[in-house]
């Protein structure tokens, strides 16, 4: 190994402490290390940092090296010795428990650690008025349940799983690897079983040795007023069943809100567009508007002109887990006849007339006029 001087190699004084040694062995650990680091020396410099680290951690290989230098050592054995260095202390050093590696020991859950089951996701449809004030709905969803002829086992009835022998029951399997630490233990699931620490030797006929079965849950569920496309509810504990007595997942509700003949929708407003005519726009008027809570009686101010937007209070949709309301907002069209009968023409005749503006009956069409000029 390297005969380069120990203190130079960790950047510290001969007389550094052991908090100076440990910090500057941590950092330079986290530079050299092969798995993180680019230099084409990497892993001869990390040996070289982990050679000088174990000599100067250990007080009396230290007080050996001061004295006699590399020679001092012969009696010690020249490899790295971290031996009085349990591993949680090195990964801590290194940092790596906060998710820089891994190495099988910290984190790690067991094959029979319950475990939460799996989320489910519904999509349920919903009229405009449902989501504006709520429905009582039923909904069908298939899950995995408990098998009623095994009642979970796994096994025929009559007969029991038996112990797996890989494992011993335990669901997990020990695997040792040579590492620059030394000798690394990881626990990986058992290759046998699975992890479920036993072999069933004549599986259930009903759900196939799965222990579980899929089946049909009908569920009522009160949809509040004011929802929207996108919202979602939570069902807790609808959702697929935990492993090893864990708890079971939940069941979501995706919403999604048809769209209205008449409303459109702008968070908590409901939108009209109302088409009038120009004596009511004129005039003013009292029309007849459809609303969600039915039809309502909306005034037309005279002289309203075509974009006006007139509001309905609390005609809109609830805010959620509130007793307000949005507001209808009525957008005004003065709607144009495109044919007028003689009366009426008359009639528009004397209002221009009225207004200084000239205008002239067209007797004839443009037709005419064109022909006439071609023609002669």
């Amino acid at each position: 190994m390297s005969e380069r001087d120990y203190y130079e190699t960790l950047g510290v004084p001969k007389g550094a402490n052991q908090d100076e040694i440990k910090s500057a062995f941590r950092r330079l650990a986290r530079q050299f290390h092969p798995d993180v680091s680019d230099a084409p020396d990497a892993e001869e410099r990390f040996k070289e940092i982990n050679e000088a680290y174990a000599v100067l951690s250990d007080d009396e290989k230290r007080a050996a090296y001061d004295r006699y230098g590399h020679a001092g050592l012969n009696g010690f054995g020249g490899a790295p010795d971290f031996s009085n260095l349990d591993i949680e202390d090195i990964l801590n050093m290194f940092g790596f428990g906060m998710g820089g590696f891994d190495f099988g020991r910290r984190n790690r859950r067991s094959a029979n650690s319950p475990r939460r089951g799996i989320d489910l996701q519904y999509n349920l449809s919903l009229e405009f008025e449902e989501a504006v004030f709520g429905v009582e709905k039923e909904v069908e969803f298939t899950r995995d349940e408990t098998c009623e002829r095994c009642n979970g086992s796994k096994a025929e009835p009559g007969t029991s799983a038996s112990r797996c022998t890989t494992c011993g029951g335990q669901g997990e399997v020990r695997q040792s690897r040579q590492t620059v630490f030394g000798s690394m233990v990881q626990v990986v699931t058992c290759p046998t079983c699975g992890g479920a620490g036993q072999i069933v030797e004549s599986p259930c006929q009903q759900c196939a040795g799965r222990g579980i079965e899929r089946k049909a849950r009908k569920k009522t569920v009160q949809i509040p007023g004011g929802v929207d496309t996108g919202t979602r509810i939570r069902l807790s504990g609808e959702g697929q069943p935990g492993m090893n007595g864990g708890p079971n997942g939940d069941l979501y509700l995706v919403l999604r809100v048809n769209s209205h003949k008449f409303f459109k929708r702008r968070e908590n407003d409901i939108l009209l567009n109302l088409d009038i005519n120009i004596a009511q726009a004129s005039l003013g008027a009292e029309v007849e508007v459809p609303t969600v809570d039915g039809p309502a009686v909306l005034s037309i101010p005279a002289g309203t002109q075509p974009g006006k937007v007139l509001r309905m209070r609390s005609k809109g949709v609830p805010y959620l887990r509130s007793d307000r309301r949005g507001d209808q907002l009525v957008i005004i069209n003065i709607e144009i006849p495109k044919r007028l009968s003689a009366e009426q023409r008359e009639l528009m005749e004397k209002m221009a007339e009225s207004l200084g503006t000239e205008v002239k009956p067209q007797e004839r069409s443009l037709l005419d006029s064109v022909r006439d000029f071609f023609l002669g």
